[in-house]
């Protein structure tokens, strides 16, 4: 079955193809990074734009990289929610018209459940069942319990910033650029992690919510007492070592935290037969190794194949996709209308 999928959450345009779930024709990304690095951030009708620049070439180009025409496509997939609702309109209304007049089955996407996907794509052995998950983006940290194809359980979840956002935030203090995670490993390898002591915060006893507002504070704090006793009044005259120091700091904590949950998780679950790693602070080397150093050693662990899945890209969506259609192929129309969501809640999706 090939799926022709569509991704406009936030500031990347994104169109695929894939097979049967996991095997990638064409993935097609156009990354609005340089552009929204001029303000530090996504501005929602800066993206909104780019998006309506950006759809048709990116689809034509899919089509053309797989090698397929609309006679070869089964069913369009979408991204419905949650994200930028003027970024998620672009996609959404493009995917309608294309569903309405090639007469295609619509699929729509929960945001989050196509970053668990993303471990789907490329893979050749069988996933084993049960899951618990690991999904880290700039809006969003969850852990998830995933007993079957789209059975999920959400066992904890972000109460202010996510770790992403987080990151975004403190290169920003630090003025090292955006987007904040590839910016902070970077500097992270040239610093000392224990050079400074960041709080941990793992909330009440046994919860699985993630809370880093607090953490970020912290930086924030640093760098303002740095910046009085050096008398220093911008953050360019601040020295490399400092900053490299605290962005080992800092990533260390955040690894700390998000690493010590999904074990805490496990254990509450010891039937699960895999942990996966998702979103886009799945690309974090760091928080792959320390995961991979206290995870139990019969326990597989799994995390993108590409660095490429692990940000905003449509190939993941057609994966969540197909497996979704496959379990009620009937409920799928052509010609139905896609209205964009900001929800977040994964089991409402389903209602």
């Amino acid at each position: 079955m090939k799926i022709l999928s569509i991704e406009t959450s936030c500031d990347e345009t994104s169109c695929a193809i894939v097979v049967d779930g996991h095997k990638l024709l064409a993935n097609v990304i156009a990354s609005q990074i340089d552009l929204h690095a001029k303000t530090g951030g996504v501005v929602p009708e800066v993206a909104a734009r780019e998006h309506v620049l950006k759809i048709i070439p990116v689809l034509d180009e899919c089509l053309k990289i797989a090698g397929c025409w609309w006679d070869d496509i089964d069913a369009i997939a979408i991204t419905k929610g949650p994200g930028l609702v003027s970024s998620l309109i672009i996609g959404t209304e493009t995917a309608n018209v294309i569903s309405f007049v090639k007469n295609k089955p619509m699929i729509p996407v929960q945001h989050v459940i196509g970053h668990i996907y993303s471990n789907w794509l490329e893979i050749t052995d069988e996933i084993e069942f049960p899951i618990i998950i690991l999904t880290v983006s700039g809006g969003h940290n969850e852990l998830i319990l995933m007993n079957n194809h789209h059975d999920f359980e959400v066992l904890g979840e972000t109460r202010d910033d996510a770790a992403g956002e987080a990151f975004d935030k403190v290169a920003r203090i630090l003025g090292l650029g955006y987007p904040g995670g590839p910016v902070i490993s970077k500097a992270a390898v040239n610093g000392d992690k224990e050079a400074f002591k960041f709080p941990r915060s793992y909330l009440e006893k046994g919860s699985l919510d993630f809370s880093f507002s607090g953490l970020k504070t912290s930086v924030l704090n640093e760098v303002k007492a740095y910046g009085a006793k050096h008398k220093i009044s911008e953050v360019s005259e601040i020295p490399e070592k400092f900053k490299n120091d605290l962005a080992a700091s800092f990533q260390e904590a955040v690894v700390e935290v998000l690493s010590d949950k999904l074990i805490t998780a496990y254990k509450k679950y010891p039937k699960v037969r895999e942990l996966h790693l998702s979103g886009g602070v799945s690309a974090n080397t760091r928080l792959r190794e320390v995961i991979q150093a206290k995870m139990p050693k019969n326990v597989k662990f799994r995390h993108p194949q590409s660095m490429i899945f692990c940000t905003d890209n449509a190939a993941m969506i057609a994966a969540a996709a197909y497996h979704l259609y496959k379990l009620a192929p009937k409920k799928f129309k052509a010609k139905t209308n896609i209205t964009p969501t900001t929800s977040f809640e994964i089991e409402k999706f389903y209602a």
